[in-house]
């Protein structure tokens, strides 16, 4: 076996009670993965992924040992979750692959670290780390971070080919850690590699694009992705990279639905979320962010922010400043954060209350005062609200 590269000064992750614990009971195992890349550049990373050579049989055998709960979570790719104290704790038996088909391995086991080691897609996420912070690292992971060059182990075509989802990753690794000028024999095997993209799944596919419009500064990879067709391929709707450069320039929060929205001006937002497979929560926000900022007085701002609420509202400011309407947005933005979002005060048990008899007249009621309360700048109180209910319903029993 290769001697270690290289040796970290202690590190947190390796007080880390999950670690300490499962460790315990396998003590040959390796930290692998984005803990160890994240380690090595020093930044947080809570996720706690392991390498062993031991069978799964045995690693579940021996963390039911040490009295640690024991999930088989992947048993024919090798993979097992320890859980300590409710943490899980991904531990995979080392692996080579056998076939792919651009998306899916089979694998057989090895006890080779390199030989695993070389099935993993960039340098960067191919070194592992024992409990004494000794790094193993074949294929320059260590340089390459400090670089800034996101590098596919081997061939890059040939790891593309072993699964398509490696073009989004590769952008998504761009955003975070790269700096510079890219790799270029991996932008080449990208662009040749566009076609396989449409096995994707598009969960998988929403799932890297959130990761990647999640990165603090993601325009030089979304340029690199518009550049090499990925863009295309994956969200055809985004055709305004020039609206994401304003709003990253302008500081708007890194939300990767502001950032989609802003990407795809006119998008049909119910169409986008439904071929995306958006959640029901992340559907609305992006309605939500389709609907413009206001127009007017600040009549005109407590109505919309009483109907959409201030994420809503405080995102269409975000994205009316990228796109270059004249205004005062940040002022607007501190107003919304001042101001408690206005609320109707009646319900239909009000209205009951009034003597008025269940059935559509109650919402016809509820609904001509909500909307005298609108006009009015949303600012009424309650009792005066309740007023025009009792003036509304003598009026209309009379």
């Amino acid at each position: 076996m290769d001697p270690p590269a290289f040796r970290l000064a202690r590190l947190p992750v390796l007080d880390d009670l999950a670690f300490r614990r499962v460790h315990a009971a396998l003590p040959e195992a390796r930290l692998v993965g984005g803990c160890v890349r994240d380690a090595v550049v020093g930044v947080p990373n809570a996720d706690l992924d392991l390498a062993t050579p031991r069978v799964p049989e045995d690693v579940m055998a021996a963390l039911r040992a040490a009295g640690i709960v024991a999930v088989p979570t992947g048993l024919a790719h090798g993979t097992v979750t320890a859980v300590v104290d409710g943490r899980p704790v991904e531990i995979t038996t080392l692996r080579r692959d056998v076939s792919t088909d651009g998306r899916h391995a089979t694998i057989a086991f090895t006890t080779d670290w390199r030989e695993d080691a070389a099935r993993r897609d960039f340098t960067i996420n191919a070194m592992s780390m024992d409990a004494e912070g000794r790094v193993w690292d074949w294929f320059g992971g260590r340089e390459d971070l400090a670089r800034g060059v996101v590098r596919f182990v081997g061939d890059p075509a040939t790891r593309l080919a072993e699964d398509y989802l490696r073009a989004l990753r590769f952008f998504r690794f761009h955003a975070r850690y790269g700096r510079g000028a890219p790799d270029a024999a991996a932008l080449a095997a990208i662009r040749a590699a566009v076609p396989g993209l449409a096995i994707l799944s598009v969960e998988r596919v929403w799932s890297e694009l959130k990761r990647i419009l999640v990165a603090p500064d993601p325009r030089d990879a979304v340029r690199l992705m518009a550049e090499t067709g990925v863009l295309a391929a994956v969200l055809p709707e985004a055709v305004a990279r020039g609206r994401l450069d304003a709003l990253v320039a302008a500081g708007a929060p890194a939300d990767p639905l502001l950032r989609l929205a802003t990407l795809c001006p006119g998008a049909d937002v119910e169409r986008l979320a439904a071929r995306l497979k958006l959640s029901g929560a992340e559907a609305a926000t992006l309605a939500g962010l389709a609907e413009p900022a206001p127009e007017g007085d600040e009549r005109a701002w407590r109505a919309a922010l009483a109907s959409r609420g201030p994420e809503a509202l405080t995102g269409a400011t975000w994205l009316a400043e990228a796109e270059g309407r004249p205004g005062d947005w940040g002022a607007l933005r501190a107003w919304i954060a001042a101001t408690p979002r206005p609320v109707f005060p009646l319900r239909g048990a009000d209205v009951l209350a009034e003597g008025v008899a269940p059935g559509p007249r109650v919402g016809a009621i509820l609904g001509a005062l909500e909307r005298r309360w609108t006009e009015a700048g949303c600012r009424d109180d309650a009792e005066t609200v309740r007023r025009w209910l009792r003036e509304t319903v003598a009026a209309t029993d009379a």
